[in-house]
């Protein structure tokens, strides 16, 4: 997929570029949001982790050093709120410039700024971890994970699904600092 392109960044582009045309942001049915790239490859829609895994493939094919990152995204022009959910996005390694990061999946969304989530990502997202199949430290029992983002519990040694997960914001003013939980109990005591 890219095609007869000479370096790095060329080659990262046309596999972008292929990716951006060929596939949809579109979350309906099974399947979707493992980040396996044979399934997105023929199911040619899927979420953020859909699109970012055959990229990456595409440049590891190609001898291009490509990672995937996870995190949140925090939602602009807002103060607080809920996130609903993760988001991912890709990297690739170029010798002169370092790692580039790319987000096909939020260019298809916004194609306007297609061009700019080629080498340039929005300030509006955490990070939380970048890789796959993760083994944890301590090692966990199960097998590893096919990414970290969410709490990861295990009982008796086994993965435990049924946690609760949710997640919100707050902008905070710069120097204040905001007391949670027992923290406030305790400054409203005077400790």
């Amino acid at each position: 997929m890219t095609g007869n392109q000479v370096g790095t960044v060329a080659k990262a582009k046309a596999a972008y570029d292929y990716l951006f045309t060929t596939m949809r942001y579109d979350k309906t049915g099974t399947g979707w949001g493992r980040g396996d790239a044979l399934w997105a490859c023929d199911a040619k829609h899927g979420n953020c982790t859909d699109f970012h895994s055959p990229f990456i493939g595409m440049l590891r094919a190609e001898g291009i050093p490509a990672k995937f990152d996870i995190g949140f995204p925090v939602p602009e022009n807002k103060d607080k709120g809920d996130i609903a959910g993760y988001h991912c996005w890709a990297e690739f390694y170029t010798a002169k410039i370092g790692w580039i990061p790319v987000d096909i999946s939020e260019a298809w969304k916004a194609k306007e700024k297609k061009d700019y989530f080629f080498g340039s990502l929005d300030t509006n997202r955490v990070q939380f971890s970048s890789g796959r199949d993760i083994t944890l430290s301590p090692k966990q029992d199960g097998p590893p994970l096919n990414y970290f983002v969410y709490p990861y519990v295990e009982v008796d040694g086994k993965p435990y699904e049924a946690v609760g997960k949710q997640f919100s914001f707050e902008e905070l003013q710069a120097g204040v600092r905001k007391a949670s939980g027992s923290q406030t109990a305790a400054a409203s005591l005077g400790k």
